[in-house]
């Protein structure tokens, strides 16, 4: 049996036929950049996520890079964020000469460890990049209370949390701006890149929206230097397309998760399951945590199963950042899940038997290696009952 990490054939050809009518919709408009189909993909993002303004941009990078540049972010400025996450996060910072000071992860959740953040703050501190990683919110309350104190902006990196919810607010809603990625990988993605952000702050959502038209404003006249991060109305028609399923999708997800949940608990495998504290969990990626990683990925590879490592190298031991001065045993429990994790498929299209397989062949590899022990001491939260969307 065949069991990819993600089938977005399976998700294409449910909703082929509408689609091409909106994608024959641009080419008959022949408006590509920005436009109405941008527009109307804003303003649903934007009520989607409870907030007041979207911005539509060509990338979730894209997304975090600008929000940066709209608060003067640059050298001599220090932000705040995690260093398990995908390279944009720390890359964007880097890129306009600001430096990234990364705190270490709760390794039950992988998100941010926001109480080690008040004591990572100087007198260069600019921002926090808070990161929602695999489909559930960094804990917030505290990384809002510590930006107030000292009059910091929150960025929240939401590209793997859209539809997520903390405290009944959506992922995006709670800092000063939320930066999605539709990335086609995504639980909400478009044919290509292409990302989002949204904000509550009219200025901040007026001087995004001149920063990704190269800081034009009006057309040819520019007050400051953007860049061009413009969405293109291909990719908004896409995602306009796909988000009303996107409930639907994410309770598929969540089902999918719960399953895992029972069967791997029931089996006692030495596994650590993802620890769910956010409201919505959305399962971007379902993850597990095992010492023998590799060879588990290896043994699952062999059998057609598709997994994939959320992230191998966390970004203080990356190269690029050597400057910063980083060595290993830094940041130890971003280490030790670069080395232990691991995202099965969960899908929404995943059938029963595929899950089942995934299961089964976990067990025929425990079965086989006796000798793999439990790698750290975390519940299993097998009987998790995840709210799902009424929308």
């Amino acid at each position: 049996m065949n069991v990819p990490l993600l089938d977005l054939k399976a998700q294409y050809a449910a909703i082929k036929a509408e689609m091409e009518k909106a994608l024959a919709e641009v080419f008959e408009s022949q408006h590509f950049i920005l436009g109405p189909k941008v527009e109307q993909c804003e303003k649903a993002i934007a009520a989607y996520s409870g907030c007041s303004h979207a911005i539509g941009v060509s990338s979730g990078s894209d997304a975090l890079l600008a929000c940066l540049m709209a608060e003067n972010i640059g050298p001599g400025d220090e932000v705040i964020t995690t260093p398990y996450t995908f390279f944009a996060t720390g890359g964007a910072i880097a890129r306009l000469g600001a430096t990234p000071v990364f705190v270490d992860i709760d390794p039950s959740t992988y998100n941010i460890d926001a109480s080690d953040i008040r004591g990572k703050v100087t007198k260069k501190t600019r921002a926090i990049i808070a990161v929602h990683l695999y489909g559930q919110m960094a804990e917030m309350d505290t990384v809002m209370r510590v930006a107030n104190e000292h009059g910091l902006i929150v960025i929240e990196d939401a590209a793997q949390a859209i539809g997520v919810e903390y405290k009944g607010h959506r992922a995006g809603s709670i800092g000063h701006y939320g930066c999605f990625s539709f990335f086609p990988s995504k639980n909400l993605g478009a044919a290509g890149d292409a990302g989002m952000v949204v904000s509550n702050d009219a200025d901040r959502a007026g001087e995004l929206r001149s920063l990704r038209s190269h800081g034009a404003k009006p057309k040819y006249y520019h007050r400051i230097i953007g860049g061009n991060f413009r969405l293109d109305a291909v990719q908004a028609a896409v995602v306009s397309v796909k988000l009303p399923y996107l409930d639907g999708w994410t309770e598929a997800r969540q089902r999918n998760a719960q399953r895992y949940n029972k069967l791997l608990s029931e089996a006692g495998f030495p596994v650590t399951l993802p620890l769910v504290v956010t409201d919505r969990h959305i399962f971007n990626q379902y993850v597990i945590r095992v010492s023998e990683r590799d060879k588990l990925q290896a043994h699952l590879k062999r059998n057609g199963i598709g997994t994939e490592v959320y992230y191998p190298v966390p970004l203080h031991l990356q190269q690029c950042f050597a400057y910063l001065g980083h060595t290993v045993g830094t940041f130890p429990e971003s280490e030790r899940a670069a080395k232990q994790t691991l995202a099965l498929p969960v899908y929404p299209e995943l059938s029963e038997s595929q899950l089942q397989f995934v299961v089964e062949c976990i067990y025929e590899f425990f079965a086989t290696n006796p000798a793999c022990e439990p790698n750290i001491a975390a519940s299993a939260l097998a009987g998790t009952q995840f709210r799902l969307s009424s929308e």
